[in-house]
């Protein structure tokens, strides 16, 4: 296998199998699945989530929904509405049914006086994140919103978006059911502030921990997880899948072997994974795992192998003996991404392993 430099492979056969079954637990539950697609940006990973059944995605920005109206038409951008982009707003809302997230009356207020067609709004509730989005007990705030959105001539109510962010910080499975547990407590109050007076809202809520580990969300009517196409070492140490369901690696050419007979340097640095670092349950800080690449898939090595540091362009592989000694210069080791959203925004290409084509990725243009 000949990579020249940093490559950041798929193996579209994982990715199948990891959306064929988030979408298999929201048919059986009887709910909608809403996909994030900010971890794979990509126009031709989307089109296997079609293959799915799936009618539906969410993103992280304007920029991102304008690229996917290519091909999906109802589009949840799961990030508060940015005013400024107002222009693009409205040449969205012309194209698809372009649903914004919002939780402040004074967006509201400027999308009313500035929509030319109608947007569907969900409001934002923080359900434990505390990043953004009103309180769950903040019943009058919450209600005082609903109401002005509903007497909006541009803006449709459509329903409430909820993140379980803070399942990130999970480590197990049953920790991430008690958040998930807290989460539905929370999402029962809610129903019951507002099942009287608006009661068609759509509770859209999503996180890879909770969507892939619980198999009960009452009072949901659509997941929205992301990372689960992929998953990575993160969610592997949270609980939310093993190893092997990790569907993304970067391909790194070996440029050194130092004199130690444990550490090898590869070309696959932080301008390639980010700086994303893990603290594994033995107290090792690690920046990935490695694995050997072989024509259509990978194979994990030894638990005591880990990528240890990065640069900008470095990355120091700390191995066994036997695999110092197996490893050749010019040869090419894969690493298992501490977080993939991340190593896929900086690579903006994969390379599937299937038929080793290339796939582009959503990139921003700049608007200047």
């Amino acid at each position: 296998m000949l990579v020249t430099r940093p490559t950041l492979f798929l193996n579209s056969s994982i990715a199948r199998a990891n959306i064929a079954s988030m979408k298999h637990k929201a048919d059986a539950l009887g709910l909608k699945l809403r996909p994030h697609f900010k971890t794979h940006q990509s126009l031709e990973i989307g089109a296997l989530f079609k293959t799915y059944g799936c009618d539906r995605i969410a993103v992280s920005s304007l920029g991102m929904a304008s690229y996917f109206s290519e091909e999906w038409s109802d589009i949840t951008v799961a990030f508060p509405a940015n005013i400024q982009e107002i222009d693009l707003i409205n040449t969205l809302s012309q194209k698809i049914k372009l649903n914004l997230t919002v939780y402040n009356l004074d967006t509201l207020h400027f999308l009313e006086q500035h929509l030319d067609h109608q947007v569907h709004v969900y409001l934002k509730i923080n359900i434990g994140n505390n990043r953004a989005g009103y309180p769950i007990d903040a019943d009058a705030e919450i209600l005082e919103f609903c109401r002005l959105a509903r007497s909006c001539k541009h803006l449709h109510l459509e329903g409430v978006l909820m993140h379980a962010g803070h399942s990130y910080k999970c480590r197990g499975k049953e920790s991430i059911l008690e958040v998930h547990q807290a989460c539905m407590s929370r999402i029962s109050m809610l129903k019951q502030l507002l099942k009287e007076e608006f009661p068609s809202l759509i509770f859209s809520y999503g996180d890879t921990p909770t969507n892939s580990v619980a198999d009960s969300f009452p009072g949901v009517d659509e997941l929205r997880p992301g990372n689960f196409v992929f998953y990575d070492l993160t969610q592997a140490a949270i609980g939310s899948c093993t190893e092997n369901d990790i569907a993304v690696a970067l391909a790194c050419p070996v440029v050194g072997k130092q004199p130690d007979g444990q550490t090898i340097i590869l070309y696959g640095g932080g301008v390639h994974l980010s700086k994303d670092v893990l603290l594994r349950r033995d107290g090792v800080r690690t920046y990935g795992r490695p694995v050997f690449l072989r024509d259509s898939d990978w194979s994990l090595m030894s638990s005591e192998c880990y990528l240890s540091g990065i640069s900008q362009e470095h990355g120091v592989l700390k191995v066994s003996s036997a695999e110092f000694d197996e490893i050749k210069i010019g040869d090419c080791i894969g690493i298992l991404p501490v977080h993939s959203c991340m190593t896929a925004d900086l690579m903006k290409e994969y390379t599937d392993l299937e038929h080793m084509n290339k796939i582009k990725m959503y990139q921003m243009k700049n608007p200047c």
